[in-house]
This record gives structure tokens, C-alpha cells and sequence, in this order.
């Protein structure tokens, strides 16, 4: 499978990137490509354009409710019902933390039905129980954040690309969650949105560099992807605190950069494709 970084930005949108939004592709055995979205955050709708139709979103999928990570399922809505050449499609099924269709639904001033049950088919995570999406098998873990259902996803690929498995952290502190869905996982995307020494009095919200590293570590998970930066935060320095723990590669999530999720060991090449 292959990721993309379609927004990386911790918080709301820097002028080089939305919030978070980061898109899925693989084929499946039949050679049909699939492309899902972890989140959908402050700026990402207008971005997000510039690597695809939005008529080729087959899911999204949020990690919590806060405006940094589904916001712009607003602006998607009104994309798909106002469309004056129609939408012509199923709605887009969206997996998420309950209460997101009231969520969504007051950021327009719409009543609970019929909603925007017309633009997205809802489905709330159930713990630890996988969904199917074409090739893709995402499993939600809970994790550690200042909001009712926060939650880390594994996405497991199996396709014509050949077995991979990504992690992404969503929005959370160390927990155990977070290192179940990230155990062995071929890249884990996660979070860095503190400092060492700078937010240590700051618990229960976000992880630091040093922090996403001892996940990384204690999860066996093969290459770390540094995402969620704050426009205030060093990305170097939280690049220096992930290297004081973790031994495997260590990156930094670049807007508009394509990452290919291959198994380790596979052999074949991984280098990311900038814009």
C-alpha cells in the first residue's frame, strides 16, 4: 500500500499544510486501486484535490472529534450534496467515534435527520474489531486523549502490492493501546506534538518525540514516521528525542510526500516520492 501525506500539521493548518489528513492507496487482487482517508482536519478538503477525484474516496476514517482530524467532512458534505452535476454515487461510508453524525450535523445548523445521512453512510468503532474496506482490514485501539473515544488505527493490507501493515496514533500520550496497534507494524505514523523538558506537566494529551519512539520500540514496529508538528515545535528536535530511543528509521511526515508500506524484508525499493 502507499501512504500520503495530505496535511501533517498538529493543531489547525500551518501555510504549507492542512491538520491532519493522510490518504491510504492500494490495489486489490483484481487490480482495482482502493484509496481510503485517515482523518479529514482543518484545510485538508481543498488539498486533498490536488491527489484525487473526491468521487474516489471508498471510506474515511476518524481517529477522534476534534476539529484537527474531521472538521473538513463539513465542507465534503456539502461537496457531495450540492454537486450540481449530482454525486452519483453511494454515499461515502465513514467509520468514527459515536457522535460524529451531531457533530458534523450542527456545524451546518441541520437537524438530526435526516442529517447528513444522505452524504455518509455512519458507523460508529466498536474496540478492537476489524473492519473491511477493499483490501484493507482497520482495527481501532483505544488510546489516551481528552476527548470520550479517542483511538489509534492498524491498517492491514492485503493486496496486489503484497502484505503490509501501517499504524497511525491518531491523537494520544503512551499508552497501551497505542503500542497493540502499532506491534509490528511495517510503518507507524504517529504523533510528536510536545517537547522533552518543555511539556512534561502535560499528561494524558500528546506524546513527545522521545515519547512516540518508546512506542515505536516497545511495539517492534519497523520504521517511525513523526507526524501532528505544531507550527511552534521543532521538528529537528523531535527528530533528536525519537533517535535517543528508537534504533530503526526514523522520519519526518512531509506534506504532499508519498511513503509505499512494504513489508520488511520484502526487498523491494521504499523511498518516498515528494511532490
Amino acid at each position: 500500500m502507499k501512504l500520503t501525506i495530505v496535511g501533517c500539521t498538529g493543531s489547525f493548518a500551518e501555510p504549507n499544510s492542512p491538520a491532519s489528513c493522510y490518504l491510504v492507496s492500494g490495489e486489490d487482487a483484481e487490480g482495482r486501486t482502493w484509496r481510503i482517508l485517515l482523518d479529514m482536519g482543518n484545510g485538508a478538503l481543498g488539498v486533498l484535490q490536488r491527489h484525487i477525484d473526491l468521487h474516489d474516496i471508498d471510506a474515511v476514517l476518524v481517529s477522534h472529534l476534534h476539529p484537527d482530524h474531521c472538521i473538513d467532512l463539513a465542507g465534503l458534505h456539502v461537496a457531495i450534496k450540492w454537486d450540481p452535476r449530482g454525486w452519483g454515487r453511494p454515499p461515502i461510508p465513514l467509520w468514527a467515534p459515536s457522535g460524529l453524525h451531531e457533530y458534523l450535523s450542527s456545524t451546518h445548523g441541520l437537524p438530526p435527520e435526516p442529517g447528513m445521512h444522505g452524504e455518509f453512510d455512519f458507523h460508529t468503532w466498536v474496540p478492537e474489531e476489524p473492519v473491511r474496506v477493499g483490501p484493507f482490514s482497520i482495527t481501532p485501539f483505544r488510546v489516551e486523549h481528552p476527548t470520550p473515544e479517542p483511538y489509534a488505527l492498524r491498517i492491514d493490507y492485503d493486496g496486489a502490492m503484497g502484505p503490509s501493515t501501517l499504524a497511525y496514533s491518531g491523537d494520544t500520550d503512551a499508552c497501551e493501546g497505542l503500542v497493540r496497534a502499532a506491534r509490528d507494524a511495517d510503518v507507524f505514523l504517529c504523533e510528536a506534538a510536545y517537547h522533552e523538558g518543555r511539556d512534561d506537566a502535560l499528561r494524558g494529551i500528546h506524546l513527545t518525540g522521545r515519547r512516540a519512539a518508546e512506542a515505536a520500540r516497545d511495539a517492534g514496529a519497523h520504521k517511525l514516521l513523526l507526524t501532528h508538528l505544531p507550527v511552534w515545535n521543532s521538528p529537528t528536535r523531535a527528530l533528536e528525542e525519537a533517535q535517543e530511543v528508537f534504533e530503526g528509521p526514523i522520519g519526518l511526515a512531509q506534506p504532499a510526500y508519498t511513503y509505499p508500506i512494504l513489508r520488511r524484508g520484502s526487498g523491494r525499493p521504499a523511498a518516498a516520492v515528494g511532490p
